[in-house]
C-alpha cells in the first residue's frame, strides 16, 4: 500500500467515540481516532518497507505516526531520526509509547535516554525516562549498568514530587520496571517505591489512575514474574 492509500485507510478506520477518548486523554494536532487494535492490523501493509513507515510518522497525524511506531524496524533507525522523532511527540501517547518503544529496541537506545531525560521539555524527559524503562524490560541483567540505574533510582526517590506532570508518571513506571525486571536493583526499587508513595498525575477527563509502585511490583512478584524478560517492547 502507499502512503495515500494507508491515510485513507486510517481515515475510514476512525470513529467519533474514539476521538473523543483521545481528546480527553489530551491528544494534539490532527488524528482520526483509530483505536490500536486496528492500527496493528495495518502493520503488515508497512513493516517491510521502512521508508513507508518514516513517511508515516512525518505525516504528524496521531494515528499514522503511531502506526509507523509499530511497523519500523528500530535496527535501522538513525540516531538524527530518533531525534526528530522526539520533537515531533506532541503528546505522551506518542512520546511514551511509539518514540519511547523504538528509542529502546534501537542501536541508540541508552544514549539517548540518558540525553532525554535530562530535558526541561516534558514530552521529551518523558520519553527519556521510558526509553529506559523499555530499555530495563528488553536487556539481559548482565548487560546493565546497575549503578546508574541505582543512581536513577535515587533521582526518582528525590525529585518526583516536584517534576512535570508526565515525568512523574514515567518515573513512577521506571520504579515499577526496575523492580519488575531487575532481580538485582528488586529490593531497592521497592524501597524507593514505599517512599514516593502516591504519586499524583493529573490525567485529564479520564478515569486512568497512576498505579501505586509497591502494589503493582507485589502483583509481579505473586505471579512469580520477577526478571523476566520481554521479547519486545514495542506496543
Amino acid at each position: 500500500m502507499t502512503l495515500d492509500e494507508i491515510m485513507w485507510k486510517l481515515a475510514e478506520l476512525g470513529s467519533e467515540q474514539t476521538k473523543k477518548t483521545f481528546i480527553n486523554h489530551g491528544v494534539q494536532g490532527t488524528f482520526f481516532g483509530v483505536k490500536v487494535g486496528d492500527l496493528k492490523k495495518l502493520v503488515k501493509y508497512v513493516k517491510k518497507d521502512q521508508e513507508l513507515a518514516l513517511a508515516l510518522y512525518n505525516t504528524g497525524n496521531h494515528d499514522a505516526m503511531y502506526l509507523a511506531g509499530l511497523s519500523v524496524n528500530p535496527k535501522l533507525m538513525e540516531k538524527e531520526t530518533l531525534q526528530e522523532w522526539v520533537k515531533q511527540a506532541n503528546w505522551y501517547m506518542l512520546a511514551e509509547y511509539t518514540v519511547a518503544g523504538v528509542a529502546a529496541e534501537s542501536n541508540f537506545a541508552l544514549e539517548l535516554a540518558r540525553e532525554w531525560i535530562k530535558s526541561e521539555e516534558e514530552m521529551v524527559a518523558v520519553c527519556g525516562w521510558n526509553t529506559y524503562a523499555n530499555y530495563l524490560s528488553i536487556t539481559p541483567d548482565e548487560k546493565l549498568d546497575i549503578e546508574e540505574i541505582r543512581n536513577l533510582l535515587h533521582q526518582v526517590e528525590t525529585t518526583i514530587h516536584e517534576e512535570k506532570n508526565r515525568v512523574r508518571y514515567v518515573m513512577n513506571g521506571f520504579v515499577i520496571s526496575t523492580g519488575a525486571y531487575l532481580t538485582a536493583l528488586h529490593e531497592e526499587a521497592i524501597k524507593v517505591a514505599e517512599k514516593i508513595g502516591n504519586v499524583h498525575v493529573n490525567v485529564g477527563q479520564t478515569a486512568c489512575k497512576v498505579p501505586l509502585a509497591t502494589d503493582y511490583i507485589k502483583k509481579i512478584e505473586l505471579r512469580d514474574k520477577i526478571g523476566v524478560k520481554r521479547k519486545t517492547c514495542i506496543c
